[in-house]
């Protein structure tokens, strides 16, 4: 659908400063400033996705922020974007949202430097981000490279977990852990920028882990190989998978990329497709330069793991094998 969208009759602006646009599936668009720094520009927002208001605001600005740290950037300012049903909800949940973006803000280092509300049906929060990165350290998915290994920095599952919690499945020792998960900084990405070797980046949010892998498969015109048994994911996700706590964006999801893929089970399905909220990133990195990549996860605190490797162009964007 979004192809559709975006396909348009008019002639396309042509501008040498955007360094990367639409064309690529990339996480923000990079504008080259002209004196070796470029501006990242992004945007997301949702719906509420958790029934605490201060949470939801957090997840909703964690996830527009990690935008700018997949392209390798630094976030330097962020505007909200606030849709709220005034007739319907007092002021006051909507100031917990806002506050639960502005911490999340403060926890990336920026201000919340200002925003625009309306009045929806039903509560919409998110940010306008804007950060800044050297010109020569931008992570394009079209800069991946065949031979680099494939990392995640979070475990998968956030889908299935919220689904169980709304199905009133979730057992009380898995209570809060795609929260904890969601509220996660991706900042990590900033640093892993610095390492040459690392030749792409992109968050794994809504169309899952296959579906962000091909776009950096499409991008860079390169296969890739998953290793569905190094795949980490959040407790309890595989016994909520058996009891059918799927969500309705993981069959979408492989309708829409299915035939780009090789033969999955079904539980593998569940989990590769299962569209993350404020996911991980999906790091591609030169063999040479994974010990640096996996010593600055390491010193982050972050549970790197690997997922997969790239390859040269073949039939399939990518198959899912078991080391």
């Amino acid at each position: 659908m979004l192809g559709t969208i975006l396909h348009s009759e008019l002639e396309k602006f042509y501008d040498p400063n955007l360094l990367v646009g639409n064309e690529t599936a990339d996480d923000a668009a990079v504008y080259d400033l002209g004196n070796g720094t470029a501006i990242i520009s992004t945007t997301d927002f949702f719906m509420p996705i958790v029934d605490d208001p201060f949470d939801f605001g957090r997840i909703a600005a964690t996830n527009a922020i990690s935008d700018i740290f997949a392209m390798g950037g630094k976030p330097i300012m962020g505007i909200a974007i606030l849709g709220f049903p005034t007739n319907v909800l007092p002021a006051e949940v909507a100031q917990k949202i806002v506050d639960g973006g502005r911490f999340a803000c403060h926890q990336a280092g920026i201000a919340l430097a200002g925003g625009h509300s309306i009045d929806s049906p039903e509560p919409i929060f998110g940010l306008a981000v804007t950060g800044v990165i050297d010109t020569e350290k931008v992570k394009r998915n079209a800069s991946a490279k065949s031979g680099c290994k494939l990392y995640m920095t979070k475990p998968l599952g956030i889908g299935i977990l919220t689904t169980a919690e709304k199905k009133g499945k979730l057992k009380p020792e898995h209570q809060g852990l795609a929260t904890v998960a969601m509220c996660q900084m991706n900042s990590i990405g900033s640093q892993f920028s610095q390492v040459d070797g690392v030749t792409a980046m992109t968050d794994v949010t809504g169309f899952g882990l296959l579906g962000h892998l091909i776009e950096i498969c499409e991008g860079s015109n390169l296969s890739a190989v998953v290793f569905s048994d190094k795949i980490k994911t959040l407790d309890g996700v595989k016994d909520y998978i058996a009891q059918s706590c799927v969500p309705g964006g993981t069959g979408r999801n492989f309708e829409s990329y299915g035939h780009k893929v090789g033969v999955l089970t079904e539980e593998q399905k569940a989990i590769l497709c299962d569209p993350q909220t404020s996911g991980g990133l999906l790091v591609a990195v030169e063999p040479n330069s994974v010990q640096t990549v996996i010593e600055i996860a390491k010193d982050a605190g972050i549970d790197l793991y690997e997922v997969g490797e790239l390859k040269p162009k073949s039939e399939l964007d990518v198959v899912v094998e078991i080391a």
